[in-house]
Protein backbone atom coordinates (compact mmCIF):
# COMPACT_ATOMS: atom_id res chain seq x y z
CA UNK A 1 0.00 0.00 0.00
CA UNK A 2 1.30 3.20 -0.98
CA UNK A 3 2.02 5.71 1.90
CA UNK A 4 -0.84 8.12 0.56
CA UNK A 5 -3.41 5.36 0.11
CA UNK A 6 -2.58 4.51 4.33
CA UNK A 7 -3.05 8.52 5.04
CA UNK A 8 -6.74 8.70 2.92
CA UNK A 9 -7.60 5.14 4.92
CA UNK A 10 -6.92 6.82 8.34
CA UNK A 11 -8.56 10.38 7.57
CA UNK A 12 -11.55 8.28 5.67
CA UNK A 13 -11.89 6.37 9.43
CA UNK A 14 -11.53 9.85 11.55
CA UNK A 15 -13.69 11.61 9.52
CA UNK A 16 -16.59 8.74 9.59
CA UNK A 17 -15.74 8.13 13.77
CA UNK A 18 -16.01 12.11 13.96
CA UNK A 19 -19.56 11.94 12.06
CA UNK A 20 -20.25 9.66 14.44
CA UNK A 21 -18.98 11.51 18.14
CA UNK A 22 -20.63 14.91 16.87
CA UNK A 23 -24.10 13.37 16.80
CA UNK A 24 -23.07 12.01 20.18
CA UNK A 25 -21.45 15.41 21.21
CA UNK A 26 -24.58 17.50 20.10
CA UNK A 27 -27.02 14.91 22.05
CA UNK A 28 -25.02 15.30 25.30
CA UNK A 29 -24.06 11.90 25.12
CA UNK A 30 -20.87 10.12 26.98
CA UNK A 31 -18.06 8.55 24.22
CA UNK A 32 -18.03 11.51 21.83
CA UNK A 33 -16.10 13.26 19.31
CA UNK A 34 -12.84 12.04 20.77
CA UNK A 35 -13.79 8.39 21.56
CA UNK A 36 -15.47 7.61 18.11
CA UNK A 37 -12.79 8.99 16.23
CA UNK A 38 -10.05 7.10 18.01
CA UNK A 39 -11.70 3.83 17.98
CA UNK A 40 -12.40 3.97 14.17
CA UNK A 41 -8.97 5.05 13.72
CA UNK A 42 -7.53 2.41 15.43
CA UNK A 43 -9.46 0.17 14.14
CA UNK A 44 -8.69 1.62 10.22
CA UNK A 45 -4.93 0.61 11.79
CA UNK A 46 -5.27 -2.75 12.48
CA UNK A 47 -7.24 -3.84 9.52
CA UNK A 48 -4.67 -2.08 7.08
CA UNK A 49 -1.64 -3.73 8.97
CA UNK A 50 -3.95 -7.05 8.41
CA UNK A 51 -4.34 -6.59 4.83
CA UNK A 52 -0.29 -5.73 4.39
CA UNK A 53 0.53 -9.36 5.99
CA UNK A 54 -0.81 -10.59 2.92
CA UNK A 55 1.11 -8.95 0.30
CA UNK A 56 4.08 -10.99 -1.44
CA UNK A 57 4.01 -14.54 0.02
CA UNK A 58 3.12 -13.97 2.98
CA UNK A 59 -0.56 -15.68 4.20
CA UNK A 60 -2.73 -14.42 6.81
CA UNK A 61 -6.54 -14.13 7.43
CA UNK A 62 -7.99 -10.20 8.01
CA UNK A 63 -10.98 -11.35 9.37
CA UNK A 64 -9.21 -12.63 12.35
CA UNK A 65 -8.20 -9.39 12.96
CA UNK A 66 -11.46 -8.09 12.75
CA UNK A 67 -12.95 -10.66 14.89
CA UNK A 68 -9.84 -9.49 17.78
CA UNK A 69 -11.56 -5.73 16.97
CA UNK A 70 -15.11 -6.80 17.76
CA UNK A 71 -14.13 -8.45 21.03
CA UNK A 72 -11.90 -5.74 21.97
CA UNK A 73 -14.39 -2.94 20.94
CA UNK A 74 -17.49 -5.13 22.92
CA UNK A 75 -14.97 -4.56 26.62
CA UNK A 76 -14.74 -1.08 25.79
CA UNK A 77 -18.66 -0.96 25.13
CA UNK A 78 -19.06 -2.66 28.39
CA UNK A 79 -17.64 0.15 29.96
CA UNK A 80 -20.27 2.84 29.56
CA UNK A 81 -23.11 0.52 30.15
CA UNK A 82 -24.47 1.29 33.68
CA UNK A 83 -27.13 -0.83 35.40
CA UNK A 84 -29.18 1.80 37.97
CA UNK A 85 -32.24 -0.65 39.22
CA UNK A 86 -34.16 -1.47 36.87
CA UNK A 87 -33.08 0.96 34.18
CA UNK A 88 -29.89 0.26 32.10
CA UNK A 89 -28.50 3.53 30.45
CA UNK A 90 -25.45 3.65 27.51
CA UNK A 91 -26.24 0.89 25.31
CA UNK A 92 -27.21 3.03 22.14
CA UNK A 93 -23.13 4.49 23.31
CA UNK A 94 -22.17 1.44 23.09
CA UNK A 95 -23.45 0.00 20.07
CA UNK A 96 -22.49 3.49 18.21
CA UNK A 97 -18.78 3.17 19.38
CA UNK A 98 -19.16 -0.66 17.97
CA UNK A 99 -20.33 0.37 14.79
CA UNK A 100 -17.53 3.29 15.29
CA UNK A 101 -14.81 0.37 14.76
CA UNK A 102 -16.80 -1.11 11.92
CA UNK A 103 -16.62 2.20 9.99
CA UNK A 104 -12.95 2.01 10.64
CA UNK A 105 -12.62 -1.37 9.47
CA UNK A 106 -14.49 -0.65 6.04
CA UNK A 107 -11.96 2.50 5.76
CA UNK A 108 -9.09 0.66 6.25
CA UNK A 109 -10.19 -1.80 3.45
CA UNK A 110 -10.65 1.20 1.73
CA UNK A 111 -14.94 0.20 1.20
CA UNK A 112 -15.88 4.46 0.81
CA UNK A 113 -18.81 3.87 -0.92
CA UNK A 114 -19.82 1.32 1.95
CA UNK A 115 -18.04 3.65 4.62
CA UNK A 116 -20.25 6.80 3.52
CA UNK A 117 -23.39 5.10 3.34
CA UNK A 118 -23.36 3.16 6.55
CA UNK A 119 -21.97 6.13 8.65
CA UNK A 120 -25.32 8.15 7.19
CA UNK A 121 -27.62 5.41 8.23
CA UNK A 122 -26.09 5.14 11.64
CA UNK A 123 -26.40 9.12 12.22
CA UNK A 124 -29.77 9.37 11.25
CA UNK A 125 -30.47 5.87 13.61
CA UNK A 126 -29.09 7.87 16.65
CA UNK A 127 -30.47 10.88 15.48
CA UNK A 128 -34.06 10.30 14.06
CA UNK A 129 -35.18 7.22 15.86
CA UNK A 130 -34.14 8.79 19.60
CA UNK A 131 -37.59 10.97 18.88
CA UNK A 132 -39.61 7.56 18.42
CA UNK A 133 -37.92 6.62 21.87
CA UNK A 134 -39.26 9.46 23.68
CA UNK A 135 -42.46 8.48 22.14
CA UNK A 136 -42.66 5.04 23.38
CA UNK A 137 -41.23 5.90 26.90
CA UNK A 138 -44.28 8.45 26.94
CA UNK A 139 -46.68 5.82 25.94
CA UNK A 140 -45.34 3.14 28.52
CA UNK A 141 -45.61 6.18 31.62
CA UNK A 142 -49.37 6.26 30.56
CA UNK A 143 -50.04 2.26 30.74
Amino acid sequence: MFPIEFIIRLLAASLAGGALGIERESSNKSAGLRTNMIVSVGASIYVMISASLLEGNNTGDPGRVMGQIITGIGFLGAGVILHQGSNVKGLTTAATIWCSAALGCLAGFGMYWELVASTLLIIIINSVLRKADFWFAKKKKKE
